[in-house]
Parts: structure tokens; sequence; C-alpha cells
């Protein structure tokens, strides 16, 4: 079987807060193909959100109150066993440095996603991120090109509620489209 070559991944975490110092509740990351938007391998942890308190992450009170107000099944997903922060961040950083050197990272905004996890690296001192900051990539700011795109592929999509490799597989969907759409009008 072929292996192919992903130059791109798309991130996404659950927190608890959205500050840089956030506690981090999982991390979901896919491998893909923004002019197909074919996937690739999958990265998905939870976390134990103490090592995050130990590590000096923090928890927004009004960020607990919302996930309190989600629906059983998501508010349940918190309460799972997770791994010391650490000890994924290292996984993470192990499944990166299987991707193609200089492979692009996508989160949902300029410093959410991205910047949360940055942080999480310096907190658990690693110095040297497993990406590079010019192969920072942010999905907001490509969705605003073409915000149509997103909202149809939105309303047409049902699936489990923050799940991250389910929001990485619809963010990709939504990028990989609104890609193509920008280079067949440049």
């Amino acid at each position: 079987m072929e292996n192919k070559v992903f130059e791109h991944v798309m991130l996404d975490l659950e927190t608890m807060g959205n500050k840089s110092n956030s506690v981090i509740v999982s991390i979901g990351a896919v491998e893909f193909n923004i002019e197909t938007g074919e996937t690739g391998r999958e990265f998905y942890q939870i976390i134990d959100m103490q090592s995050c308190l130990d590590q000096g992450l923090k928890i927004n009170a009004s960020t607990l109150k919302w996930w309190m107000q989600q629906i059983d099944e998501v508010r349940l997903e918190l309460t799972k066993d997770g791994n010391h922060l650490a000890q994924v961040l290292g996984e993470f950083r192990f499944w990166l440095d299987e991707c193609i050197e200089n492979v692009k990272i996508w989160g949902n905004g300029a410093r959410f996603d991205i910047g949360i996890l940055e942080d999480a690296y310096v907190m658990c001192n690693y110095h040297e991120m497993p990406w590079g900051f010019r192969n920072e990539m942010d999905l907001r700011t490509l969705v605003a090109f073409a915000p149509e795109v997103k909202k149809q592929v939105l309303h047409n999509t049902d699936g489990p509620a923050h799940d991250p490799i389910f929001d990485c597989k619809v963010q990709i969907d939504y990028a990989s489209q609104i890609w193509n759409k920008l280079k067949i009008n440049d």
C-alpha cells in the first residue's frame, strides 16, 4: 500500500477557556490534502485536567459553565481518564515528526488552537515547537474569504458535538472547498 504524503494538519482542541493559558481537555489532529480534502492519519488524546492545572494552566469559570450546559454525552467526555499533559504533548510531537518536513498546521483562529498548544508546550518545558512558526495557518482567515462555504458545510453536517476528530474533518471539508474556490477565482 502506498504511503500518501499530506502537507497539512488540522488541529482542534477542546479546552476549559479561550485564553492561551487554558486547560486542554483533548487534542485532535488529522493530516489532509488541502486541494482534495482527503485525510490521512489521526491523533486523538484526552488529557488529565489536573495535570494541566499542575503545570499552571487555568480554568475559566464562564467556559466551565458553558461545558456544564452541554448535553450529557459531551459532559461525560470531560470525566474520562486522560493522560498527563506532558506525555500527550510528547506523543503529539512524535506524531508530527512523522509528517513531512515543514507540514502546515491549521488552527481555528490566529491564536486559539495553536497558541494554546504552544503555551502548553512552554509550560511543560518544551521550548522548541514541533512545527515551524511560518507554517501556522489560520482557518478563520481562510473562511473570511468565503464564509458561505462554511455555512453550507455546517448546514449539511450532523455529527457528535465537540469531538475533535469529527471537528477536524468538518473543518478540512470547508477549508478544502474554500481553497479551491479561491484558486479558481485567482
